[in-house]
């Protein structure tokens, strides 16, 4: 079993190696890298403010009640919006999307392998990591920050609208609380790891996706493993994104 994990580990560097070279070797495909986008991103918007808003909402149902017993329900927008920049906007928006388009991602795969297509692209000399996976890639890098910037804004938002309309918190008091704790640095850290994790997600779902086999059992296996895999290493890499910005560069 050991063993097996160490395999699986190591053919994963090994993929990501082969997406390295992607990188340097052409040609590259614009359209792809568009649909991608869009599939990823405006397709998902929906799903994202539904998501953001909610937590926002539901943290700040908490956070009044903790602060009401000092006093200091006034700083509960500070408080969200801090919390929501740094952590819960990049995992929350992260988890949707493995659930969304991570799952997605290796199915399609799965089943392009399970079908021989991917044999029938690598008979024709084409790259299925250049063609199918390295698009996918490139687009998760650059859409889960801005999904997470647009989670961050309707968190706060649904924050701001709970703490005035249903605790009548000064709004002027509020927001002067916020902006004198929410700093561009705050969005910034969870702008980066949200771009990590977006690397994260999409290469172990394709990686799992391309090592799909025996039919359809095999791609929802992969598709399992997919989903699995990817939600317990961007709650490891959150750990240690966060130790190493804090320790090592917002000292």
């Amino acid at each position: 079993m050991l063993s097996e994990k160490l395999e699986t580990i190591g053919r994963y560097f090994a993929f990501l190696g082969a997406l390295l070279r992607c990188m340097v070797k052409g040609p590259f495909r614009i359209v792809q890298y568009l649909v991608e986008i869009e599939h990823l991103g405006v397709n998902s918007l929906f799903v994202i403010i539904l998501s953001g808003g909610a937590m926002g909402m539901i943290f700040t149902l908490q956070m009044v009640s903790i602060l009401q017993d000092f006093q200091a329900e006034i700083g509960t927008g500070a408080a969200v919006a801090v919390a929501m920049s740094r952590e819960i906007a990049p995992i929350i928006t992260s988890l949707m999307l493995i659930a969304k388009n991570g799952s997605a991602m290796a199915a399609e795969l799965g089943t392009m392998r399970v079908t021989e297509q991917i044999d029938s692209l690598e008979s024709m000399s084409v790259s299925a990591e250049h063609y199918l996976v390295f698009p996918k890639v490139i687009a998760s890098f650059f859409v889960f920050p801005i999904l997470t910037l647009l989670a961050d804004m309707v968190g706060t938002l649904g924050s701001c609208l709970i703490s005035m309309l249903l605790f009548n918190i000064d709004s002027a008091g509020y927001m002067n609380y916020l902006f004198d704790f929410l700093s561009p640095r705050d969005v910034f850290m969870g702008l980066v790891k949200a771009a990590i994790m977006g690397l994260i997600v999409s290469t172990i779902c394709c990686f799992f996706g391309l090592r799909a086999s025996q039919g359809a059992k095999g791609v929802g296996d992969s598709a399992t493993k997919a989903v699995v895999a990817s939600s317990v290493s961007i709650l490891v890499a959150d750990y240690l994104l966060t130790t190493i910005i804090l320790r090592f560069i917002y000292i």
